[in-house]
Formats: C-alpha cells, sequence, structure tokens
C-alpha cells in the first residue's frame, strides 16, 4: 500500500479502532487497521545512529540490532558548533532509515546540561539552548530531507536520571521559558520536526503527558507545532487526562487497557469524539507520511557512512591544553598507554546503544597510517602498554610498571583515559565527576618518568583533572563513535587540525556547578533554585574560575578578528541588527574557527546573566586567507521572558555586542542603543514604595503633596547628625518605604482614604 485518504480512513473508522491506534503494537510498531488496509510504521531509537531491532526485541539491549553505523554522541556532535555537518548527519541516518524501512528516528535530545552529573548527559547537546537549538534544527532538517520523520525528546526538563519517571521538576515559568524550552521552541519553528517526545518526569506537579499548559498551549498554540505527540516509554499517568492534553500516541502498549479507557471516556461523555478524532488523524497522518516517501530498493554504503563518522568526530574533538607538543611528528618515538587505546569508549550505555558494524582503535589505526598520511617515511607500530582495567578501578602495579618503563623508554607518551560504561549511563547519575582513581594514579606515576606527556580523553561529559598543570597537552575526544581510533590518529598527527569549541562547561570540582546544592532533589521533587543560571551564566556571574569555559577549543594554528561593524548604534527591538567582522588564518596551516557572537544585557533591575550566545559561524580559512562573517540578531536577541506581560520584553538600553573564541575570550566589542517599544504595566498598590512611584509612573506630581508631610523625604543636613551615612541611609529607607508607611513617618492629618485616593489618581493616569 503505497499511500490513503486520512479524513477518508478516519470517517470510516470505530470508535475502538481510533483508541487503538493512540496505542502502539509492540515497542516499536505501530497498530495496523486490517480492515481498512492501514499498515503500521516502525520507530527506532537513535539518535547517534540506528538502533533497529530484530522481530523479536528486548528493548534494552542490542544484541538483536541491525548492524549499524554508531556516530559521535550528542554531547560530541554539539562541539562542532557546525549547523552543515550536524545537516549531513541527519541525510546520512534518513539513508539509513529509508533501508531499513524505519519511519521516524527517536532523536535528537535537546534536555539541558542542568548538572554534570546526569547520566545521559552524553546523549543531549548542550548547556546553552541557542546552541541546543540551531544544531537540533539542522540535524532535524537533515533527516527529514529524506523523507524520514524524527522525535525530538524529551520535553521537557529531563535533566537527571534519578526518579525519572516520577520526580516532579519545580521551575518557576521564566527559567523553564528561558533555559530549558529555548531549544524546543527553535527546532519546532525552524525544522517542523514530525513528532515530539514528551518525558517522564513531572514538570511542577503534573506530568508531562497530561499537562496541558505544556503540550496544547505553549507547543501547539504558541510555537504552531502540528505533528504528533508521542510518549516516552511507559511515560503515562492517565490515559484520558493526557490525550485531553495533546498526548496522542502511547508508547509502546499497554495491552489494551487504556485504549479501553478511551472508549469509555468517549461513551460516558467525559471525552468529546473531536479529540480522540485529531489524536487519530495525527497517528494516520504519521503512518501516511513513510508510505508516501518511502523508496522502494535503498540501500546504503556502510563503509562510506563510516568515513563520515570519521569525518565528524575530527570536527568534534577539543583539543584544550597544548603545549607545543602537538601534533605529533613522524620521526617522533612515541607510545601509547591505556586500554582505551585498544578497547575506545565511543559511545553512551541505555537506549542509544548502537551495534556497530565495526569499531577503529588508536593502536591499529596508527599501525595502519599509510606513507602518505604521514608525509613519507613509513612508521612502525608504536609500542602499547594497558596500564589499567577498565573493569575495575584498582590499581594493577604490573600494568603500572610496565607502562612507567614504556614512557622511560620514548620521546612522547600518549595516555588514553575517560570514564568506563560503569561511570555513565541512560539509567543512573554519576556521583562524582572523577576519572577512576587509577587512571589519575597512572598518569601522575608516568609524569615522573617522561615531561613530554599529554592525555587523550574519552568521556561522556566534563571531568575533573588533578594534573591538568602537568601534561603538555589534552585532546578531548568526547564520545566520538566507531571511527574514534582514525579520527584520534587524524588529530594527533595533524592530519585534520581541532576544530571543536567546548559545548559546556568544566567546572575546577563538582561543589562549584549551580545546581550542586539542589541535584538530583528528594524522591519526590527537585528543585531548579538557580533559576536561569546554569552553566557559562552563572559561572560568570559568580566571577568563578572554571577548568575550561564554554566555548574553548585551540588549534594548531592562529586566527586574527577584526573590523566589526554594526548596521546600527540606535535602533528600536522591532529592528534587525547586523554584526559583520573580519576573520583571518594568521597561521601556516589550514584550520577551522568557530566565532562566537555574545550580547551582553544593559545593568538594570532585571535579574540576567553578563552575557549569552546569540549567533555562531564555522569557518574553514587556508593559511593567510580572510572572510567577512555576518550575523542577524532580532528581538529574541535581547530579550528576556518578563512574566508581568507573559511575553519576551527588551528593557530599553546600551547593549553590548561581544565577539571571541570562547565565552572568556572576548576580542571585540561594540555598543548598540535599542528602544524599547513594548511596555510594562506598572499598578500602584499601598505596598507600591515611594522611589519606585517616583521611578516607573509617568506624572507621579500628584504624589508630591502627599509625601511633603512624610518626615523621610525631607533631607538632612549634609553634616550627617545621625551618623555616618545617615543622609543616604534615609533616601534609601525613602526610596524603599511602602507608601501606606507614611502613615507612620508622617503628618497625623493623613489618612488611609487619603492614601488610597492618591493611588486611584496614579493609577488612572
Amino acid at each position: 500500500m503505497n499511500s490513503f485518504n486520512v479524513k477518508e480512513v478516519l470517517d470510516q473508522l470505530t470508535i475502538e479502532e481510533k483508541a487503538s491506534l493512540c496505542s502502539a503494537a509492540d515497542f516499536w510498531h505501530t497498530k495496523t487497521i486490517e480492515r481498512l488496509n492501514i499498515p503500521n510504521v516502525m520507530v527506532s531509537d537513535g539518535p547517534h545512529g540506528l538502533r533497529k531491532q530484530e522481530d523479536d526485541p528486548d528493548h534494552l539491549g542490542f544484541g538483536d540490532s541491525v548492524a549499524a553505523v554508531c556516530f559521535p554522541s550528542a554531547s560530541a556532535l554539539a562541539c562542532s558548533f557546525d549547523r552543515d555537518l550536524l545537516k549531513e548527519l541527519g541525510n546520512a541516518l534518513g539513508d539509513e532509515c529509508q533501508a531499513e524501512e524505519v519511519s521516524t528516528l527517536l532523536g535528537p535530545g535537546i534536555n539541558m546540561k542542568r548538572s554534570p552529573l546526569c547520566g545521559r548527559n552524553f546523549e543531549y547537546y548542550s548547556e546553552d539552548p541557542y546552541l541546543a537549538g540551531e544544531l537540533a534544527a539542522s540535524y532535524v532538517n537533515g533527516v527529514q530531507e529524506k523523507g524520514i520523520g524524527t522525535s525530538l525528546k524529551h520535553f521537557a526538563a529531563n535533566n537527571q536520571e534519578y526518579r525519572r519517571m516520577s520526580i516532579s521538576a519545580n521551575i518557576d515559568e521564566r527559567t523553564l521559558r528561558e533555559i530549558y524550552l529555548t531549544a524546543f521552541e527553535i527546532v519546532v519553528k525552524e525544522a517542523k520536526p514530525t513528532t515530539l517526545m514528551c518525558s517522564y518526569n513531572r514538570i511542577n506537579g503534573t506530568y508531562s503527558c497530561e499537562n496541558d499548559w505544556l503540550l496544547n498551549k505553549v507547543l501547539r498554540d504558541e510555537w504552531g507545532f502540528e505533528g504528533l505527540v508521542m510518549s516516552d516509554w511507559g511515560a503515562m499517568n492517565e490515559r484520558v487526562s493526557a490525550l485531553k492534553a495533546g498526548l496522542d500516541l502511547e508508547m509502546p502498549s499497554s495491552s489494551g487497557i487504556n485504549d479501553k479507557e478511551i472508549v469509555k471516556a468517549i461513551n460516558n461523555k467525559t471525552l468529546d469524539m473531536e479529540t480522540l478524532d485529531t489524536a487519530t488523524k495525527r497517528v494516520l497522518n504519521l503512518i501516511k507520511h513513510f508510505y508516501d516517501n518511502k523508496k522502494e530498493g535503498i540501500s546504503y554504503d556502510k563503509e562510506a557512512h563510516h568515513n563520515l563518522a570519521r569525518k565528524i568526530a575530527g570536527e568534534c574533538a577539543v583539543l584544550l591544553k597544548n603545549d607545543n607538543i602537538l601534533p605529533l611528528q613522524q620521526e617522533q618515538k612515541v607510545c601509547f598507554i591505556g586500554q582505551f587505546a585498544k578497547e575506545p569508549r565511543y559511545q553512551g550505555g541505555g537506549s542509544s546503544h548502537i551495534h556497530s558494524f565495526k569499531v577503529t582503535n588508536a593502536v591499529d589505526s596508527f599501525a595502519s597510517m599509510s606513507t602518505t598520511s604521514l608525509k613519507g617515511e613509513e612508521q612502525p607500530s608504536a609500542p602499547f602498554a594497558k596500564g589499567y582495567h577498565l573493569s575495575t578501578d584498582k590499581i594493577d602495579e604490573a600494568l603500572l610498571q610496565e607502562a612507567v618503563e614504556l614512557a622511560k623508554s620514548v620521546e612522547v607518551a600518549v595516555i588514553f583515559a575517560g570514564l568506563p560504561d560503569s561511570f555513565e549511563s541512560e539509567g543512573y547519575d554519576r556521583t562524582h565527576l572523577n576519572l577512576p582513581n587509577c587512571q589519575n594514579i597512572l598518569i601522575q606515576e608516568v609524569l615522573k618518568v617522561q615531561p613530554n606527556t599529554l592525555i587523550v580523553l574519552h568521556n561522556g561529559s566534563p571531568v575533573t583533572m588533578p594534573w591538568i598543570n602537568d601534561v603538555k597537552a589534552v585532546l578531548d575526544v568526547y564520545l566520538g563513535g566507531q571511527a574514534v581510533g582514525e579520527s584520534t590518529i587524524d588529530l594527533l598527527y595533524g592530519k585534520v587540525n581541532p576544530s571543536g569549541k567546548l559545548a559546556e562547561t568544566f567546572p575546577v570540582k563538582l561543589e562549584d556547578n549551580p545546581s550542586y546544592l539542589n541535584f538530583p532533589g528528594t524522591e519526590k521533587e527537585v528543585v531548579y533554585s538557580e533559576g536561569i543560571y546554569i552553566g557559562y551564566r552563572y559561572y560568570e556571574k559568580k566571577a568563578m574560575n572554571v577548568l575550561f569555559p564554554f566555548g574553548h577549543g585551540l588549534s594548531y594554528t592562529t586566527f586574527q578578528y577584526d573590523d566589526m561593524k554594526l548596521s546600527n548604534t540606535i535602533m528600536k527591538d522591532t529592528d534587525t541588527l547586523s554584526v559583520s567582522l573580519k576573520i583571518k588564518n594568521t597561521g601556516s596551516v589550514f584550520g577551522k574557527e568557530t566565532v562566537q557572537l555574545y550580547v551582553k544585557s544593559p545593568s538594570g533591575t532585571q535579574v540576567r546573566p553578563i552575557k549569552e550566545l546569540k549567533g555562531f559561524e564555522k569557518v574553514s580559512l587556508q593559511p593567510n586567507e580572510e572572510k567577512e562573517i555576518l550575523f542577524k540578531l532580532d528581538k529574541r536577541s535581547f530579550a528576556y521572558y518578563e512574566m508581568s506581560i507573559n511575553n519576551w520584553y527588551v528593557p530599553t538600553g546600551d547593549y553590548e555586542i561581544l565577539v571571541g573564541s570562547s565565552s572568556n575570550n572576548i576580542l571585540l566589542s561594540q555598543t548598540v542603543h535599542i528602544d524599547s517599544t513594548g511596555h510594562l504595566p506598572f499598578v500602584v498598590t499601598d505596598t507600591t514604595t515611594c522611589g519606585d512611584v517616583y521611578k516607573y509612573v509617568k506624572d507621579p506630581s500628584i504624589f508630591d503633596n502627599l509625601i511633603k508631610k512624610c518626615i523621610l523625604s525631607v533631607p538632612l543636613s549634609e553634616d550627617n547628625s545621625l551618623g555616618e551615612g545617615s543622609t543616604e541611609m534615609i533616601k534609601q529607607m525613602f526610596d524603599g518605604m511602602p507608601i501606606h508607611s507614611i502613615l507612620s513617618f508622617g503628618d497625623f492629618g493623613i489618612t488611609l482614604e487619603d492614601i488610597r485616593n492618591v493611588i486611584n489618581q496614579l493609577n488612572a493616569k
């Protein structure tokens, strides 16, 4: 069957059939309606590879999954800061889904990295919603160009694994809007994903699956989402309530129990037919979308996709430190130390675990390098020492001594370190940021005999580095996918110039993290008391040192930023600001640089971060090549979410446009004055302060007669007769004094009625 008419089918379905379509047949398939020749479709886990399960799926395992290509995980992909690269990845995954007859790829995951301890952070992009949203939109567009659907997840506030199926994430609306919903909003508006997956958790006490405000009012009414909303697997509470709230498809199945609840609700008129029809129509549209776009006889070249994975991994790796030791030279005598050099950790554990058709490691990849890639004479295999066991965090003295002796005999020691599978996975959170102790001891002991030591890290999220001041270089390849061995050698020997930038802050220690006191919360709730201050927004506001800042990443070449220009220096918030600048490769080798644009808000009474990322562009440059970069900033680039108007608002003031190579390395800046076209309502009450009346009321003159009799309104002499600073004390007391307090500090001729009359007149103006 190639296609069908949704309206005609909907008209022919019974109530029972409509209800049945609102839940799955099994873990991966929608239901069929054989009577009307309506087929099912299959969905499959992603998002950095295809985890299609065979006919007898086990869901949590991967032994029955088809052999596929494992690309770098989301935490690595975000470090590319490359929209085009994410779209190319999406295209490849779309082709794989077509070949395997998968209708919808379950991804990408774009929850914010509130804490570096979240066990699933390797599957999420960033601590910054703008970066996550822009990259995910490119990914979704790439997949959907191939006629395959995506499922944006997990909506919303799934920021921990601890009790994720029941915990209530208690978050104020401004924080939700600015931090935890913005990435989803960007993708919905820019890429129009076919489906969206709701999270398990509650938000402010209400399950995501039955959160009418979240799924109907925000997602559909405000953002214009027209696709299907499905549950995460088992993320269902009350099925009828969820259906009313906009949850169309329950995944997987409840063995027909919830289908019967829907039919019962229709029959007893606690659920209207229009709601059921709307959900059923969305399921039918999903099925129709696949068969209308299905390509027959499609296959894909696994080796070609493996090579793409290698290319992507090279774009994502972040050179954190380099004291002139990288790139390595072919004539140097080098050794590789650490089990990860032969058994790399290249993906995370859980539902996204891919059955890779092959995996490369650094030791074998080094040995197989061609003479061309080494620019001449062929290099023998590098000596290798295991150094530690991945299965246990215990020091093996024999392995340790073997590694130390090997390090003595070479010019450069490359230690492969990182987090084993047991340290981070879906299902549970980390409890610390440390590498296994046996790895830290290994690094320290090797450093005693070999000063030319560099570290290659395999990790899905930040780690502490007690040895950072002593090693010569650190290359973080994150979880780089199945081609990570080859890409690591490419990077170490300069075949590829590192260009990744950190999509998250590496703190000095866990206790520095803004969520430290409220993660993971109690058994019932977790309070997001840090508000909008997550990641670099917090560290900058607190002027705290970090191990490595957001946006940081080094290169084998150098870049010069110059000639920054603004299209306007005075503008309204409804205007668009163009920002241009030039960037030049001033080094001797080809390289790529990510130009980052941040907006610094004017100081004022609003609680706002010092600056926020509002633009980025990755630029490829040959030696001495120069290019011009152009950014466009709109109202949202300058706005915050103002609760008094339930909308985005730009205060009048001077905004700094900051451009640099990381969040803490700003190289260019200019200022633009923005006049707000909006107006914040100001209602005077008896608790309004006297200072605010003069600050916010357009004509406060009527207030003058009332406060003339207030002793706090009469300035004291400059002799500070009540003590040092008494003049300022009185001024501050008056500014912060509620209007009703005039009764205590004024002429007794003032009555409460007088105050109320003045308040009414002020509000009338």
